[in-house]
């Protein structure tokens, strides 16, 4: 079982859910020759697939192209179902940034065949999660800057007012199809320039006035 502890909880809560947000910046869409969406595209990971501040992101035989896709993570303090979106950032405990790591070449095939991307998108380590931030000390969470470097180099930079969809409706939306539990993750998409990480990088994840998250990149097998 694995567990985050919990800043106006004190104590460690277990993760369950760890719902992901696909296209939620119009210009990811784009360049991901997708259209925006009219309504959030929600996917799970397990919660296998978390790995912290320092840790190491493996590469899996089973993909040749393996993507980086830096985002806002917002963690359930306070459970519900039906939550109204004007009371959804209430739900929320802390905020990171986060990795949603892709293995690309797998979901472009499953894209084909109509399925899933489950496969793609939940390998162990593929969603790293930077230290949380208290979610008091965040004032808005669509006024933020975020960017990834990779071996020093910016790759992705962004900014959360350009989110699609907001926190709040995404909380809002998600909690009308599942209960919301404290320690549920919402990975809340990503900004355009996602590209491939290859066996010996270094990402570096930013977000304004959070830690930062660094993690190694390893080629198994």
């Amino acid at each position: 079982m694995i567990e985050l502890l919990l800043p106006s909880h004190g104590r460690d809560v277990a993760v369950g859910k760890i719902l992901c947000i696909g296209r939620n910046y119009a210009k990811h869409a784009a360049e991901m020759q997708s259209e925006v969406p009219e309504e959030p595209i929600v996917f799970l990971k397990p919660s296998t697939a978390l790995v912290g501040h320092g840790g190491t992101v493996i590469l899996p035989p089973q993909s040749q192209d393996v993507h980086h896709e830096v985002e806002l993570v917002a963690v359930i303090g306070r459970g519900g179902k039906n939550i109204p979106e004007e009371k959804a950032l209430e739900h929320v405990d802390a905020y990171a940034v986060g990795l949603d790591m892709t293995a690309r070449d797998l979901q472009a095939e499953a894209k084909r065949k109509g399925q899933p991307w489950t496969v793609a998108k939940g390998f162990d380590t593929f969603a790293p999660l930077g230290p949380l931030v208290d979610a008091r000390r965040v004032r808005d969470p669509q006024n933020l800057e975020i960017r990834l470097t990779v071996n020093g180099e910016v790759r992705q930079q962004g900014h959360t007012r350009d989110m699609v969809f907001s926190v709040a409706r995404l909380i809002a939306y998600c909690s009308r199809i599942f209960t919301l539990l404290p320690g549920n993750l919402l990975y809340t998409g990503t900004p355009d320039g996602v590209g491939p990480v290859r066996d010996g990088d270094v990402l570096e994840a930013q977000i304004t006035g959070f830690p930062v998250l660094r993690v190694k990149v390893r080629r198994n097998g």
